[in-house]
């Protein structure tokens, strides 16, 4: 077994439902080996700005407190990127705080992209790291299922069933812009979940005119409303991504091409007027539904397992429905897991009449 005394927790990237339930259950696990954890705050910031910023977390932090049945992070999380050049100074100062605290190990919660970075300035920090993989849109290569996935489905197919009715009340085909930056797990499965009529997903190219197509079928049924699920990633008919932008740091960000498919389709089509709800942020939300609070769970004691028996440099998940570890080498290496076209869920799409795109 090792010798940790101290470790450091953070949460880095966006965030979602399930964190909360995930640190404390690092902090259960950990107290009970007699390890003192340090909540670091606001992700990388709280090591790497001055004063640093943190607090020992105890059992007393969730026990008195709903947190872990909330969204959101309760340390705080750091969803930007270095601008170029920016990586090395940063990753001194990290190892600086790093030794400030006399930490024996971190444990991140965070997507693929902060993995692979925290990798680099744990490596320079000389500190053991364990990763839990947290995202909203199911895309961390590898593990079957990341953290804040299964809420964000709940939260998204809600949001289908209630924009259902004003659908219905006016007569609208109502557009739900769901996230999902590379992979369409998220809009996906709310979608065949709140029974939409049609979805667009990155994987799998779609018309316009296909879109139309499905819209007069449900109006030849007697059906005067209609529900289109995409993901904000999606391109415009033409192949551009139009709707994406960057932001300060050189970023790509999406979100638009609701509108985009708005415009297109009323230009083309008049039988059902169309509205379009993008969710946004909304997705992040939500009490975090029993798979994510059990994933924590499983997730959290078993990095804490690994941390004492010395491992470093991975990232735990599941395979095939055990959990698992893989090394983070590997899943810097890996592609994305973005929607298999020919697995369960467009073959189940397909088999309810959705129009998925041209496939």
């Amino acid at each position: 077994m090792s010798e940790i005394k101290k470790i450091g927790i953070l949460t880095s990237g966006g965030d979602c439902s399930g964190l909360n339930a995930a640190i404390s259950d690092v902090v259960k696990a950990a107290t009970l080996k007699g390890w003192t954890v340090y909540g670091i705050h606001n992700g990388t910031e709280g090591l790497t700005e001055r004063p640093l910023s943190y607090e020992i977390l105890t059992l007393r932090n969730f026990s008195d407190t709903p947190w872990p049945k909330v969204a959101g992070s309760y340390l705080g999380s750091l969803n930007k990127g270095l601008k170029p050049g920016q990586m090395e100074a940063v990753a001194a100062r990290f190892a600086e705080g790093v030794k400030e605290l006399g930490l024996d190990a971190i444990v991140v919660l965070g997507g693929d992209g902060s993995m692979s970075v925290l990798k680099k300035y744990c490596a320079i920090a000389n500190i053991k790291m364990i990763g839990i993989p947290k995202t909203i849109d199911n895309d961390t290569p590898l593990t079957d299922v990341s953290l804040g996935f299964e809420t964000a489905c709940q939260v998204c197919m809600e949001s289908i069933d209630s924009i259902e009715t004003t659908a219905r009340s006016h007569h609208r085909a109502i557009i739900v812009e769901a996230m999902g930056r590379d992979a369409g797990h998220l809009a996906l499965r709310s979608a065949i979940a709140g029974g939409a009529d049609v979805c667009l997903i990155p994987e799998i190219p779609y018309t316009i005119d296909g879109v139309i197509k499905k819209l007069k079928e449900v109006k030849a049924t007697g059906r005067t409303h209609a529900v289109i699920v995409v993901s904000e990633a999606i391109k415009t008919e033409e192949g551009d991504i139009s709707s994406a932008f960057k932001n300060m740091v050189g970023e790509k960000v999406y979100g638009g091409i609701g509108e985009y498919l708005m415009n297109k389709l009323s230009e083309r089509y008049d039988e059902f007027q169309i509205r379009n709800m993008r969710l946004g942020h909304l997705q992040r939300s939500g009490y975090p539904v029993y798979q994510d609070r059990i994933m924590a769970a499983v997730l959290g004691a078993y990095a804490v397992d690994l941390l004492d028996e010395g491992k470093t440099n991975v990232m735990v998940g599941f395979e095939g429905g055990k959990v698992t570890y893989f090394p983070l080498e590997k899943i810097a290496s890996s592609p994305s897991t973005t929607v298999d076209i020919h697995g369960t869920y467009v073959q189940t799409a397909l088999k309810l009449g959705m129009y998925i795109g041209e496939i």
